[in-house]
Parts: structure tokens; C-alpha cells; sequence
């Protein structure tokens, strides 16, 4: 198997994306990296973070792309979760990352970090890191509106990402049954 065959194993699965720490686990230097962007195998999309080229896009690429560029110990947070997921509608032109680090890096346009401390993703969604559905509900409490957050409750409820418990308690936090 080549090295490249070890990089497309690896960026498929993650949406055509690698970081170069992914790549150095691999035995792949940083050189090789630009080898391959170079020969149009690999895109450079952002500080470490290369894309395959050759890809059929998804519509959680933005998604994976953020958190992937916001770095280790990054994971999808809040109204994106739900966005991601189909909950609810958002605004698609920002894209919530949290993350347990200070962010240097550049990011692209629209991409929102949370700081929090001692965070972690809680599951993976669709490749993702992520905050799991029920504490990126009360995490959008902010920017998203009460009957949109019991919208998004129940919804997702009925496709699993919820549970029964959860549910009753988010009714109950935003009430149910109440004008919102």
C-alpha cells in the first residue's frame, strides 16, 4: 500500500480531510504533505489541513472543515449540531466549533469558536466530533428561540438522537405546552 493509500483511508471517512498531525501518525512527513498538494492530489485548505481532491462534496463539509481547521480537541457546538442534523433551520453561514484550547489559527469566514474549558465532543455525528443533540439544545438557548429549541427537541426524538428523558426535560426547561 502507498502512503497516499494510507492518507485516502483515513480522509475518506472524515470528509476528505487529514491534518498533517493524522498524517504524521501515518509516517507521512509534513514535505509529503506538499508533495501531493503540489501534484494535485491533496488541496491545502488551512493551516494543517489538507483536502482529496478528487471527492464528491457533501453537505457536512463545512461542518467537518471547521472543526477539523479549529484543531485538536475541537467538536461541533450548539445550533450547528442541530443544523447538521436537520433539526432545525439555522443560519448556514456560521458554524459553531467549541474547544478546550485558545484558537491562533485562521479560520474561515463564519466560523465561531467557544472556548470551554475541559470540554469534549460527547459523540460523533456523521464523521463529526459533536456535542451531543440534547446539550447542544440548551447551548443555543442564546441564539435560537424557545419553539424552535422544542422543534428541535422533538424532532430529534423522533430520529433517535434523543432520548425519552431528555425530551421531558427539555419540554419541561422550555415549556411545554406554554407560548414560547
Amino acid at each position: 500500500m502507498t502512503k497516499f493509500n494510507d492518507i485516502w483511508e483515513i480522509a475518506i471517512d472524515a470528509h476528505g480531510l487529514i491534518t498533517s498531525a493524522e498524517a504524521r501518525a501515518l509516517g507521512i512527513s509534513n514535505h509529503e504533505l506538499v508533495e501531493y498538494a503540489r501534484r494535485g492530489k491533496l488541496e491545502r485548505v488551512g493551516h494543517g489541513v489538507y483536502r482529496l481532491v478528487r471527492r464528491v462534496p457533501e453537505d457536512a463539509d463545512s461542518y467537518a472543515l471547521a472543526v477539523k481547521m479549529a484543531g485538536p480537541g475541537a467538536y461541533l457546538y450548539g445550533e450547528s449540531v442541530m443544523a447538521l442534523l436537520g433539526l432545525v433551520p439555522t443560519d448556514p453561514s456560521r458554524v459553531f466549533v467549541a474547544t478546550p484550547r485558545r484558537v491562533r489559527r485562521s479560520l474561515p469566514r463564519g466560523v465561531r469558536v467557544v472556548r470551554v474549558p475541559g470540554g469534549e465532543p460527547g459523540t460523533v455525528y456523521d464523521g463529526i466530533p459533536s456535542q451531543k443533540v440534547a446539550l447542544a439544545i440548551r447551548s443555543a438557548e442564546s441564539v435560537v428561540g424557545r419553539t424552535r429549541l422544542l422543534e428541535a427537541a422533538r424532532e430529534g426524538r423522533r430520529l433517535g438522537y434523543v432520548r425519552s428523558g431528555e425530551l421531558e426535560a427539555l419540554e419541561e426547561e422550555y415549556g411545554y405546552g406554554k407560548e414560547t
